[in-house]
């Protein structure tokens, strides 16, 4: 199967597809961080080419309801990304799977299919995570372990903070490719 892991750098998507014989490739702005099939560009440009299916981690940085009090200082940004973020789960890529934490796409799209966690698939953290299907089914839990700790919560401030919250955790990309995959 082809797919399409947008929206990210990490490469930690891509990578769990990849170990299941897939033909996964990341696209992003940015270059990888572990070397493979990447593609630095802008996703928009990649959606025709020929995909079974995509996996994009849209940015949250103008919808996640955790800057809600930045909300009024970017209007348009939110609007343009809220346009974006529905353009790429509504694509004509068959099974598509959108992730974004708790944000403003409840209200101005649609609620997400399914809000996981990262202590349902092994790690002790907590990150409300949400999906938004088409095409593939809800994400079955593999490990749930007592959570801990809000690490991408107090993530000191710093250039690499937005960077370091971002990154899927290894237990829900491996999970995304088993099951969907």
């Amino acid at each position: 199967m082809r797919v399409l892991v947008a929206c990210e750098f990490g490469g930690i998507v891509r990578e769990a597809f990849k170990a299941k014989g897939h033909d996964a490739w990341s696209c992003d702005l940015l270059p990888t961080e572990i070397p493979g099939q990447h593609i630095q560009d802008d996703v928009f440009n990649h959606l025709d080419d020929g995909w079974d299916m995509m996996v994009f981690f849209y940015p949250c940085t103008n919808m996640a309801v955790s800057g809600a009090r930045w909300f009024g200082y970017k209007t348009e940004e939110q609007k343009t990304d809220i346009e974006n973020f529905i353009r790429l789960a509504e694509c004509d890529i068959p099974k598509t799977a959108g992730e974004n934490p708790v944000s403003v796409l409840s209200t101005r799209y649609r609620k997400p299919d399914q809000i996981i966690q990262p202590y349902q698939f092994g790690h002790p953290e907590t990150k409300a995570t949400c999906l938004w299907l088409k095409g593939l089914p809800l994400l079955n839990p593999t490990c749930l372990v007592q959570p801990l700790f809000h690490s991408v919560h107090t993530e000191p401030p710093g250039p690499n903070r937005w960077k370091n919250r971002s990154r899927t955790f290894t237990g829900i990309a491996e999970a995304m490719a088993n099951q969907w995959g």
